[in-house]
């Protein structure tokens, strides 16, 4: 079944597949600078290479095994690709009116330009959408860009989870932060 699913993703591929605006990205290069970023559902294809972005963006990633779980399940999974490349993504859950942010990354060469503010945007109108009416999160209080981004979108400090994510030495404590939607 998975093979399958592999193979109708490679097909859903090939047939958004531009050779035109390729053409153009690859032979006149201001035309990526300026491109805009794209939104898009994550389809089975991307898990390897989300995968390997959250390798590059953290020194404790997620599993392999953890992207796949949360696309089968069916996991809002948002993925933001610019000229064809993907530079981030997010994941959140939502039910029973909450929705949880699980992750939100963006891929080192494109941080620092909104493309973080851009996907945690999109998870919270998909949670807004859905009739959520709040959203939580957990991040690292040794993440301070991470912080002020989310206290930028509304996020306040409601607790903290104790030793919940690995670290170098030991385990670091999470902040939880949480807004109301609508």
């Amino acid at each position: 079944m998975d093979a399958f699913l592999d193979l109708l993703d490679r097909a859903r591929r090939w047939l958004r597949y531009d050779a035109e605006t390729e053409f153009y990205y690859k032979h006149f290069p201001s035309l990526v600078e300026n491109a805009e970023l794209i939104l898009r559902p994550m389809v089975r294809s991307d898990i390897t290479l989300l995968a390997a972005i959250e390798a590059s963006a953290y020194e404790f990633p997620w599993e392999l095994e953890t992207f796949r779980s949360c696309f089968k399940i069916g996991y809002h999974c948002w993925v933001g690709e610019r000229a064809r490349e993907v530079v981030c993504y997010g994941i959140s859950t939502i039910g029973a009116g909450e929705s949880h942010v699980l992750n939100v990354c963006v891929a080192p060469a494109w941080q620092g330009q909104g493309y973080g503010r851009i996907v945690l945007q999109k998870l919270i109108d998909e949670a807004a959408r859905l009739r959520a009416d709040s959203m939580f999160l957990e991040v690292r209080p040794s993440n301070p860009n991470a912080i002020r981004l989310y206290r930028s979108l509304g996020f306040n400090e409601i607790g903290t989870r104790k030793d919940y994510y690995p670290a170098r030495h030991g385990r670091e404590d999470a902040l939880v932060m949480a807004r109301v939607l609508g």
